[in-house]
């Protein structure tokens, strides 16, 4: 790792000179009259001799032409300011984990607190759902437009012997030509035995546009490794939960169920998406001429997840077929859509595709039972067509896309229509609705494991799952940010284990969890709710979300009720050298049947036997940026030093306990 940091930073000098022609002249407003509002970036003045005109440019440029673009195209500039919201996000995964309960390790599973079910893809997927936390899809890529060379560094201490890096270089070889390269890997051993996990995450994207502007292309690769070693977790829960003594403070002590498991994904993808515009018309405003493109998206991405035992274990089944145990899914998918899009001042932007997706889902044996035959492949074809419409009407703001399975056995198809009205500056309302279909996981439809009770086949069984859904959401900077989705789901699938009461007791419940299918009706309500309250530099940054099911059995098992309240003082201190933020972050969650983990599925099931949750978790922080450095400082989990330990992330795996932990994110331009 340290020689891929080095590498990236021995990147920077030689694309120096390529970068002064790309920047930008910046009015003297930019650098005199908005220095306190609007970062600004000095570039190194070249050594050599330059034209007058170009001498005449200032050698500053504002933090606002460094962009980032997602997959959606959504542009949004790099940030290096320090907020409570950038707080929530310093994790592993980068992203808020309100809705999430971790695992006592970093990069171990996050078990869900709460559900959203209006994003369903249309098509399955491998499986293995919980180890995908820390994996890269086509939608958390993104493109970059910078003007000058942008690195950002994430560092973060880990849980014993590790650390967390993750490291980007945005560069350019001209203003129309952007390429990025990053980097995310770490170590962490943990507290409990054998509960080591890492990763890798390699990812480099490109983008070009040509000089007249009506073609552009852009494309990534990503190469990503996640493993861990899976203990199983607690053997004995009195060794954790016990107060009286001091044997089990140092948590290695504690038994755990084995120490011979791992699993592991481990995926590539190639990515390219370009676009060509065959004519564009002029507009009198200059602001949307009429134009009619052509585009095609194309992505190839192999996959497998693994799972393997160097001996046999009663948690997963007496008498395996062989030993040791060495279980392999594996995916291959090719997916090609062409496209055809119209935008037009008066009509909007239409959009039209035709696609074709290509899977080969497979092991390397066919079983043969007295029950019958479990096949080792599901292969096949994929052809789809859709559309999307996006227009504005003023303050009004519509959207839709619609897609539909023509051919084939897996896919089905999604429907989503949106409306935003900005009522004013201060005040926004939106509304939306989402039908979907697709059939569940691969993992669900087929699956085979040197573990007997692990074979399946439910391809002639198990229905499309169907979701609809309707949400409503009001953005108001005065009162706060309210969203509310209802969701009907049809034919939920879920993991279950069937294990009488005498097999949990020999602590076999995961031997026996199989897939199931719900076919009555379940109803899901959430309204998630956030404001902040400012008093002088006092900041108090409030979210709750509450949730309700409705349902025949208890397959779908969620908090009732989530919170998180932050109260902060934030401060520039040192003559405004460095800005200061420090404070407490408190997050609860009602009792509730809360989800078990199956190491060999890398999933989690449903359990109904008991309850976890109602424990309150206690964060301090200290927080600060220097230029556009941010420097983190948290004591996590700080009322575990006082309190009793019956806090779980999921049953037999406890949440960790008091840890400081330490890290910063720094960008700099050359």
């Amino acid at each position: 790792m340290r020689f891929l940091v080095f590498a990236l930073l021995l990147l920077v000098s030689p694309t120096l000179s390529a970068q002064q022609d790309s920047l930008p002249p910046v009015k003297e407003v930019d650098s005199i009259n908005k220095v306190r509002t609007k970062d600004s970036i000095k570039t190194k003045k070249p050594n050599f001799r330059i034209p007058e005109r170009a001498a005449k440019e200032k050698d500053t440029v504002p933090i606002t032409d460094y962009k980032i673009i997602s997959y959606h195209r959504d542009t949004t500039i790099v940030d290096t300011t320090l907020t409570i919201r950038k707080e929530y996000k310093y994790n592993y995964i980068r992203q808020d984990d309100f809705e999430l309960m971790p695992f006592s390790n970093i990069g171990q599973p996050y078990n869900v607190l709460g559900r959203t079910f209006s994003n369903n893809t249309l098509y399955p997927q491998i499986g293995a759902v919980a180890k995908h936390s820390n994996y890269f899809e086509i939608e958390d890529i993104n493109y970059y437009n910078v003007p000058t060379p942008m690195t950002e560094l994430m560092f973060k201490t880990t849980l014993e012997q590790g650390q967390l890096l993750d490291a980007l270089l945005a560069f350019n070889f001209n203003k129309r030509f952007n390429v990025a390269i990053a980097f995310k890997g770490f170590r962490s051993l943990g507290k409990y035995r054998f509960d080591q996990a890492q990763s890798g995450n390699f990812r480099t994207s490109f983008n070009y546009a040509n000089e007249k502007g009506n073609y552009n292309i852009r494309g990534h690769i990503a190469a990503q490794d996640i493993e861990g070693e899976e203990n199983g977790g607690l053997l004995n829960r009195d060794q954790f939960e016990d107060t009286e003594t001091d044997d089990f403070t140092d948590r290695a002590r504690i038994d755990v169920r084995y120490t011979n498991a791992n699993n592991r994904i481990l995926g590539k993808r190639y990515f390219l998406d370009h676009e060509l515009k065959l004519f564009k018309g002029k507009d009198s405003t200059k602001t949307r001429p009429t134009s009619l493109a052509i585009g095609h998206e194309f992505n190839y991405e192999t996959k497998f997840y693994d799972f393997t035992q160097s001996a046999q274990n009663d948690a997963f089944g007496l008498d395996p077929f062989v030993t040791p145990i060495e279980d392999r899914a594996r995916l291959k998918t090719m997916f090609n859509r062409g496209s055809l899009k119209f935008s037009n001042k008066t009509l909007g932007d239409i959009k039209g595709w035709a696609s074709l997706y290509s899977y080969n889902y497979f092991f390397n044996s066919i079983l043969i039972t007295d029950e019958g035959t479990i096949q080792n492949q599901l292969k096949g074809e994929e052809i789809a067509v859709g559309g999307s419409y996006k227009k504005n009407f003023g303050k009004l703001l519509l959207k839709g896309d619609i897609n539909y399975n023509v051919s084939g056995e897996l896919g089905g198809s999604y429907f989503n229509a949106s409306v935003d009205y900005k009522i004013n500056d201060n005040n926004l309302i939106s509304g939306g609705i989402h039908a979907s279909s697709r059939m569940p996981n691969f993992n669900y439809l087929l699956y085979q494991s040197d573990y007997r009770n692990y074979n399946w086949q439910n391809t002639d069984t198990f229905n499309m799952q169907q979701i609809q859904s309707v949400r409503f959401g009001f953005n108001s900077k005065k009162l706060g940010h309210l969203q509310a989705e209802y969701s009907a789901l049809d034919n939920y699938t879920y993991f279950e284990s069937i294990a009488t009461q005498e097999q949990i007791d020999n602590a076999q419940e995961t031997a026996f969890v199989k897939p199931f299918q719900q076919t009555e009706t379940i109803n899901h309500l959430r309204v998630k709710y956030m404001k902040d309250f400012k008093w002088r530099r006092w900041t108090l940054t409030n979210t709750v979300l509450y949730q309700e099911v409705t349902q025949d059995d208890q397959v779908l098992n969620l908090p009732q009720l989530i919170a998180r309240n932050s109260l902060f003082f934030s401060k520039d201190v040192f003559k405004k050298a460095m800005f200061l933020q420090t404070g407490v972050t408190f997050k609860y969650f009602t009792s509730y049947n809360m989800n078990a983990y199956n190491p060999l599925l890398g999933e989690f099931y449903i359990q109904n036997r008991e309850e976890f949750g109602a424990y309150p978790l206690l964060d301090v922080f200290i927080n600060a940026k220097v230029r556009q450095t941010r420097i983190y400082f948290k004591a996590e989990h700080l009322n575990s030093i006082f309190s009793k330990p019956n806090y779980y992330s999921a049953p037999n795996y406890p949440y960790r306990d008091f840890v400081i932990r330490f890290g910063l994110v720094w960008n700099f331009f050359s």
